[in-house]
């Protein structure tokens, strides 16, 4: 068994847990994950399964959409509702307040990373340090915002969701965390669901539940996406039967004998198929005029 399943993270579970429920539905021993949701996220986490699993590593930076919903008026040490209180105050920001102060996190900003995180200082997590209530210095990084948009908004009870879509490594929690601090008056991350990933959607997704009952009436077929469906940002080539052999054994291909290949100056990652067939990643070389294997999935 090859290919992506799209699984629908329930709360509470890590993505760990997701990947060991997943290997004992499918008695699948190679699976992997395409990227980490906290055990209060729920929504869409693609998971790999046997060769697939060699993506892991490959999977391209798209831009990931989630919907958050947030609490004004109070902090946490976590910065969400799971963490412990650390203040709270009665707010009366207006609908009109909160849309206000959105636009300074739109666009390329500079994001502290969290204490809560799985971020590394001097070779330790900075959760670890956390939990021993030591809090360190961290750099600033750059994160891509390319939507924020407020959804709804309660001002009785001072709550209220986000839609964001950003690049990968954002926090969502420090985003609500930083418009707490714009308002003045403190915000946490109540919920949060990753509603987009690596090109799938909420609507493509499953629950754990209902794949063991898909397994169960065999019908996995009808989930489980082919291992190429994850690079489709990737350009496609097509080789010749001769040149599928040759970059199946590992050796690389003349640009100049691969049709309608358009190579930039940049290496630049494409899909190969032979035959109809997806053999796995290349990556070009213009200075040596070469598509060289850079993953195969056969």
């Amino acid at each position: 068994m090859n290919g992506v399943i799209v699984i629908n993270k329930q709360k509470d579970f890590t993505s760990f847990d997701v990947v060991a429920v997943a290997r004992g539905i499918l008695r699948e021993k190679k699976i992997g994950h395409s990227g980490t949701l906290d055990p209060m996220a729920t929504g869409v986490l693609p998971v790999l399964v046997g060769r697939a699993a060699k993506a892991q590593s490959l999977l391209p930076d798209t831009d990931k959409e989630y919907q958050a919903r947030f609490q004004l008026g109070m902090t946490t040490d976590t910065l969400d509702i799971t963490g412990t209180v650390l203040s709270e105050n009665k707010s009366n920001v207006t609908k009109a307040e909160v849309e206000g102060v959105l636009p300074q996190f739109r666009g390329e900003i500079m994001q502290i990373p969290p204490m809560y995180s799985a971020v590394q200082k001097n070779g330790v997590r900075l959760y670890d340090l956390a939990r021993q209530g030591i809090e360190v210095e961290r750099e600033a990084r750059s994160v891509c915002i390319n939507k924020l948009e407020l959804t709804d908004f309660d001002e009785d009870s001072q709550s209220g969701s986000l839609c964001i879509s950003c690049s990968k490594g954002t926090y969502i929690r420090v985003i609500c965390d930083d418009i707490g601090r714009a308002l003045g008056c403190g915000c946490i991350m109540t919920e949060l669901c990753r509603t987009k990933a690596c090109g799938f959607e909420l609507k493509d997704a499953v629950t754990l539940k209902e794949l063991e009952q898909i397994k169960n009436e065999g019908r996995l077929d009808e989930v489980l996406r082919p291992t190429d469906s994850i690079f489709g940002c990737f350009g496609a080539v097509n080789v010749s039967e001769k040149q599928a052999v040759r970059f199946s054994n590992g050796a690389a291909l003349d640009l100049d004998r691969i049709k309608k290949i358009k190579v930039s100056e940049k290496p630049t990652l494409y899909r190969v198929y032979g035959g109809g067939n997806f053999l796995g990643l290349g990556i070009s070389d213009k200075e040596k005029n070469e598509l060289a294997v850079k993953k195969l999935f056969l």
